[in-house]
């Protein structure tokens, strides 16, 4: 897996400060998507386990309250092979740390809508959130009024509730 940039400091996606990873690859295309140049799997610098490490070093500080995975799409079969044992180290390291994934895939029942974004370690993946941001991106239902997501059609959703409850319990209403 490639990914696009890295944001030690975020506050737009997601609550608090953030680490940011914003991975390459995205098979959607959206229209009007503000992150077309992450389309391309090939795009970027290789995630290897230097740039876990530094991404475990930028989560330390007290003050970050979690990390944020978007794209491209995470959720795309190859980027979740590489961010599966990533985020299970994320959650060891730091289990108080909030992590959000941003996806253009649908949520359902514990994995994906879309057969073919779903793979063995889908519903781990999953399980190992906080919070989903799912949905595609919509040019013509953007609102920038709209807290953590561009389209009005977006969910946000408390994974953990939701998995728990067993109905897709939203985070922010």
């Amino acid at each position: 897996m490639n990914y696009a940039e890295i944001k030690k400091y975020d506050i737009a996606n997601g609550e608090g400060v953030r680490v940011s990873l914003f991975v390459s690859g995205c098979r959607r295309h959206c229209k009007g998507c503000f992150n077309s140049i992450a389309w391309d799997f090939s795009y970027g610098k290789p995630f290897d386990r230097a740039v876990e490490d530094e991404l475990m070093e930028a989560l330390s500080p007290d003050y970050i309250a979690g990390l944020s995975l978007l794209g491209g799409d995470p959720f795309e079969p190859e980027n979740q092979i590489a961010l599966l044992p990533f985020v299970r180290r994320v959650k060891a390291r730091f289990p108080a740390k909030k992590i959000w994934c941003y996806t253009g895939y649908t949520y359902l029942d514990g994995a994906l809508a879309e057969p073919q974004a779903n793979t063995e370690g889908t519903r781990e993946l999953i399980s190992l959130l906080d919070v989903l941001v799912d949905g595609a991106f919509k040019e013509e239902l953007k609102d920038i009024r709209l807290k953590f997501r561009g389209s009005s059609n977006q969910r946000i959703i408390d994974v953990q509730r939701t998995l728990a409850a067993g109905e897709i319990i939203l985070y922010l209403q």
